[in-house]
């Protein structure tokens, strides 16, 4: 390949990863793959075997929220932190971790909140929800554990403030298993330290 087509390729890679980046901040689309198709097919681009990687378009999410959503997005992204810690607060027994797009910092306004705990007795995890009169849906949830793709239960709790948290129940034996696809975990003593630091940087 050419370098003027290599070129042309990451050009087209780039406008694809800032226009799915613009749908996600200001269309609310939350799903990646989803925002780069939309992305792609605004671009012409439909058929393109070279779309932007997730990490990209996380990337181009951050710069478009630093320029055009400096004032608003601080504060949408500290009440779901906010949420998050309440939520975690509540599930102390089980020790949960925030993950996702809350805890990275890209969250916005029709973000879930995704909490993970790790027991082997989604049981345990259901009588709780249900003890405290907490309305919830089950389901599952698709992870990459020991090396493949697995799907593990999930609960998604109807908040108060309407953000639905998710929470994935993992087995046990993945707390230890140092799987990187599980992605960034922060406990609540880290969760209260982001609160603070954008707290005090307001």
């Amino acid at each position: 390949m050419g370098k003027d087509r290599l070129h042309r390729r990451d050009l087209m890679r780039e406008q694809l990863a800032h226009q799915a980046a613009r749908l996600m901040a200001e269309g609310g689309i939350t799903d990646y793959a989803f925002a780069k198709r939309k992305a792609a097919k605004q671009l012409g681009a439909e058929d393109t075997q070279h779309l932007p990687s997730n990490d990209e378009v996380e990337m181009a999410l951050r710069s478009f929220r630093a320029l055009y959503q400096s004032e608003s997005h601080p504060l949408v992204l500290h009440k779901l932190r906010q949420q998050a810690l309440a939520t975690m607060q509540l599930l102390e027994p089980f020790h949960p971790f925030l993950t996702g797009s809350v805890l990275k910092g890209t969250a916005g306004e029709q973000s879930d909140i995704n909490l993970l705990v790790y027991s082997d007795d989604e049981k345990a995890m259901m009588m709780f929800l249900l003890k405290h009169n907490l309305s919830f849906e089950g389901g599952e949830w698709s992870i990459h554990l020991t090396g493949r793709q697995q799907t593990v239960p999930s609960f998604m709790l109807k908040t108060e403030t309407g953000v639905p948290v998710n929470i994935a129940v993992l087995p046990e034996n993945a707390r230890h298993s140092g799987s990187r696809k599980i992605g960034k975990q922060a406990d609540m003593a880290t969760v209260k330290r982001l609160l603070s630091e954008s707290v005090n940087t307001e």
